[in-house]
């Protein structure tokens, strides 16, 4: 199987490098400077010390042909950018494997390239990239999940599980990635509204007074309306979030939190726009995630105009 990974970040650099080390074919289409970043190798750092890894790079144009298999690592306001990018990298049977967050990409990704090439995926990993272009990883967890809409077992989604099974990483093939998604973005969606609309960790808003009522309150906008867009999310599922989105003791941010302390563009419009949207079209009152999104836009208004004055 060829293997075409979009984006070499934290996400894309990682799953993609550790392929790379496994001996499977994987290819990089980045763009011009993080290829000259790269043209040694890509440098995984764990614990302070790192390993190179040499990878095969592309930019945008540069003739390939076609892959068996994208892996889109991007992130969301970039997809946009890159779909012109990679089309002549696909043939009718290129499987588009999108590990981006919401369900927004999804489709966006169906209307240009067909539904049956684009199947689910996900991944779990909390790494970042420094400035020398490393990617840094920082926790214990790194998950690559992925699976046919249906949960079907077909040849394709096995061939692609053989490539990425034994890389050094927890590859999974999910016989329901799109509960997972879903309940992911659930999580996404209001760790990211607790901590970037209260400004702080988890903890800090459990421990504040009427913090706990809050979150409540906001996690159920979002299991609302993710119910109303067709997939309820589990009893099993809610409890469990809840206790962890009003812990007193949790030290948890989420990474758009951690974007816009470091002044770096966020995923606004596909973690809690959609969200919002989704809710308005089933006609559901979403005040609380509003409140949030006004806030992201005051923060995306203070970005673009540092941006003009530089």
């Amino acid at each position: 199987m060829r293997l075409l990974v979009v984006g070499a970040g934290s996400v894309g650099g990682y799953f993609g490098a550790k392929i790379a080390a496994a001996g499977r074919d994987v290819t990089f289409l980045v763009r011009p400077q993080r290829a000259a970043q790269l043209r040694q190798g890509l440098t995984l750092r764990v614990k302070e010390e790192d390993t190179l890894i040499p990878v095969r790079l592309i930019v945008a144009g540069e003739e390939e042909g076609h892959f068996d298999a994208i892996l889109l690592a991007v992130k969301a306001y970039q997809l946009a950018g890159v779909i012109d990018d990679i089309r002549p990298y696909c043939s009718t049977d290129t499987l588009i494997l999108p590990v981006m967050n919401g369900m927004k990409h999804v489709d966006t990704l169906r209307s240009r390239f067909g539904a049956e090439r684009v199947i689910g995926g996900l991944a779990q990993i909390f790494a970042s990239l420094d400035e020398q272009g490393r990617i840094v990883d920082h926790g214990a967890f790194h998950d690559l999940a992925y699976g046919e809409w249906d949960g079907s077992r077909t040849s394709r989604i096995l061939a692609l599980d053989r490539h990425l099974a034994g890389a050094g990483f927890n590859a999974r093939l999910s016989t329901h990635i799109e509960r997972d998604m879903w309940e992911k973005w659930a999580m996404l969606a209001s760790m990211a509204a607790i901590t970037c609309g209260m400004d702080g960790d988890i903890g800090q808003v459990a421990r504040a007074p009427g913090g706990p009522q809050l979150v409540e309150s906001l996690f159920s906008e979002v299991v609302q309306v993710i119910a109303a867009a067709g997939q309820p999310l589990s009893d099993t599922f809610r409890s469990r979030t809840l206790a962890l989105l009003t812990d007193p003791s949790s030290t948890l941010t989420s990474s758009m939190f951690r974007d816009m302390k470091a002044g770096r563009p966020v995923e606004a419009d596909q973690i809690i726009g959609d969200l919002i949207a989704r809710g308005a079209a089933a006609g559901l009152a979403t005040p609380l995630l509003s409140s949030v999104r006004v806030r992201l836009q005051v923060y995306e208004q203070r970005q673009s105009g540092s941006h003009h004055r530089n």
